[in-house]
């Protein structure tokens, strides 16, 4: 209806709506009425439009907007009804709908064992940290669990506080984790080990339990013996760096020696057998000699020993200086005195020349031979 409808009237001022508004609920309700007749049919015409205005606003509050990081969850009295995605949408405005926004792309962090404020560690919580392992053992354990919504659904309905079901959860799974490894596994080797364990249970129990959470990453912040035992425990690490140290530079010592032994080793081999085949060729070349002499000895003994017996003279003869001279004999011999002269410069011919003039049996040869050239 225009406001220049009902005979073009004009619309009534406020305080003349307020006022036929208050006449009008008098009469209702036992009241007395003022005014004329004409200004209560302008106020029920007033009411009409607020009420319409009113209507209007009401179906207004019904529009919502969801970003693309969100997920729209509309429940109809309390009852799920739909879910929207991204973009404009409307619903039936409060009391009959209403709709719950849910970010389903924004990574959230649960502590476990620590609580962080304002980007600043605020100490551990020893009730969720300490945990006991496999050789009985006490471990402080601290976990970062990172998460996301992937079901708005779930996470809103099914589970009342999903966070902290989340952190029951993580807490139960790295207690079993801890307790079926040793210590030294959980503080040293294992550490990325655990913490993927810890995210596939942890991950299988939320799925059980429909929370509609998903768990993107586990870190373990840190793991380490407890407080009161931590400076025995420092020592413990220190001598096992002690021993793996003594053992590297032990390794090394050998590794620097044994090659070594084992080319001297090499060595010695290959002289020992060099000087085996050595001796083994010379000794058949020798027997092999002998048995060449033998067959001749058995086919001429006499002319075989004369022989043997000369060339074994030629071959004593052949290293010394000395000069043996028959003196009976009328024969002239030759000395050469410039050969003699020049192999008794040598060390070896000086010892058998100094041998040669020392022996008496030499002087008498020589003055023999001196005094034959001259009677010759």
């Amino acid at each position: 209806m225009a406001w220049n409808d009902n005979n073009n009237q004009t619309p009534p001022e406020l305080d003349e709506v307020i006022k036929d508004f208050k006449n009008k609920f008098n009469s209702t309700f036992g009241g007395k009425s003022s005014g004329n007749s004409g200004a209560s049919k302008a106020a029920k015409g007033s009411l009409k439009y607020i009420i319409i205005l009113a209507l209007i606003v009401w179906f207004a509050t019904g529009i919502y907007i969801v970003d693309p990081a969100e997920r729209g969850v509309v429940l109809r009295f309390g009852a799920f009804q739909t879910s929207t995605t991204q973009g404009p949408h409307w619903h039936i405005p409060y009391p009959v709908e209403a709709v719950y926004k849910v970010n389903v792309e924004q990574i959230r962090a649960a502590e476990i064992g620590f609580r962080n404020v304002q980007n600043s560690y605020s100490g551990g919580v020893s009730s969720e940290s300490l945990m006991l392992t496999k050789d009985e053992n006490m471990v402080d354990v601290k976990l970062a669990v990172q998460y996301k919504i992937v079901d708005a659904q779930s996470y809103l309905f099914n589970v009342y506080n999903p966070e902290l079901t989340l952190s029951h959860v993580v807490q139960s799974v790295i207690r079993q984790v801890v307790g079926d490894n040793t210590m030294d596994y959980v503080l040293t080797t294992g550490r990325e080990q655990v913490a993927q364990e810890v995210k596939v249970a942890s991950q299988a129990l939320l799925n059980e339990y429909n929370t509609g959470l998903m768990i993107t990453a586990v870190t373990m912040q840190d793991a380490q013996p407890p407080i009161q035992v931590k400076a025995s425990f420092d020592d413990v690490v220190k001598a096992r760096e002690d021993e793996q140290r003594y053992i590297n530079e032990a390794k090394a010592y050998a590794n620097d020696i044994v090659p070594k032994a084992r080319g001297a080793s090499q060595r010695l081999l290959a002289e020992a057998e060099a000087y085996m085949s050595e001796v083994v060729s010379k000794s058949e070349g020798e027997a092999y000699r002998f048995n060449q002499i033998l067959t001749e000895y058995t086919k001429a003994p006499e002319v075989t020993r004369e022989r043997l017996y000369r060339e074994t003279l030629e071959e004593v003869f052949s290293s010394t200086n000395k000069v043996i001279v028959d003196s009976s004999s009328n024969s002239m011999m030759y000395l050469p005195i410039d050969q003699l002269i020049n192999s008794s410069r040598t060390p070896k011919s000086t010892s058998s020349s100094s041998s040669f003039q020392q022996t008496p049996s030499g002087n008498s040869n020589d003055q023999s031979v001196l005094r034959s050239r001259e009677n010759r």
